[in-house]
């Protein structure tokens, strides 16, 4: 392979109404992945171009974008397995801002909605967990917040106006702390009610696009919907916790 044919969306909302494919001819150079080839473009073709990466080592989750119409990371995807000719859109899920930037801020306001971690009264200081508790909790922490899983979900990328789901990442977050043995909060009336976890049909496409492997359909979205139904349709287990939740003035 001696050359790769880039096409990149580019786009200005504030001066353009619809956005366009541009074609750029880059140089290939064995192990590139597309963010090489993206960087490329804009240090030596078209400084105008706007990028959003920082440590091109799949750690910080800067560089999600669409790579021939799927969700991924530009620092992963190597070049080699793609072909010579590329397409790279930016996240459709969310707002544009600018070419392959996207304004991914409302993942903060979901994250400030969801219930903190809230230890359980009487605990001894040094806290301590068993180890089988420890990797239960832990495998959620490996999210590096690209949100890939939410871009391709869906119901954030088609009807986010119309629902008031929080996404798949928020998913996680809620029951990495449920699932924390020294947290005291139940937050599955919350996602039932606030964060709209009943949208969620369960499809998968979130934990296939993750690209830390973090099974979130099965480890947390599925836990968390079952305890919904619980709350929400189990007689007896509604009269529990919400005994509960009074105690603890929640």
């Amino acid at each position: 392979m001696k050359d790769v044919k880039l096409s990149i969306f580019r786009q200005d909302p504030e001066t353009e109404k619809e956005g366009r494919f541009v074609e750029y001819t880059i140089p290939y150079v064995e192990g590139m992945v597309v963010l090489d080839a993206v960087r490329y473009v804009e240090e030596k073709i078209d400084t105008t171009l706007a990028v959003r990466w920082n440590c091109k080592a799949a750690h910080c989750g800067s560089c999600s974008a669409e790579i021939n119409d799927k969700p991924s990371l530009m620092c992963k995807t190597r070049i080699e397995t793609l072909g010579d000719r590329i397409k790279v859109g930016p996240m459709k899920a969310y707002p544009l801002i600018k070419d392959l930037v996207t304004d991914v801020g409302s993942n903060w306001k979901s994250v400030r909605r969801v219930p903190a971690f809230k230890p359980k009264e009487g605990l001894k200081d040094p806290w301590r967990m068993q180890q089988v508790d420890i990797e239960r909790s832990k495998e959620f922490k490996r999210c590096i917040e690209c949100f890939l899983c939410q871009d391709v979900c869906h119901v954030m990328r088609e009807h986010y106006e119309e629902t008031d789901y929080f996404g798949p990442r928020h998913m996680v977050r809620a029951a990495s702390l449920d699932m924390h043995p020294l947290d005291d909060l139940s937050r599955s009336r919350f996602l039932n009610e606030e964060a709209g976890i009943g949208y969620c049909n369960i499809t998968k496409c979130c934990q296939e696009t993750c690209p830390e492997h973090i099974p979130i359909t099965d480890d947390a979205i599925i836990p968390e919907k079952e305890r919904a139904v619980d709350i929400t349709y189990d007689p007896i287990a509604r009269l529990i916790i919400g005994r509960k939740s009074k105690k603890r003035g929640n």
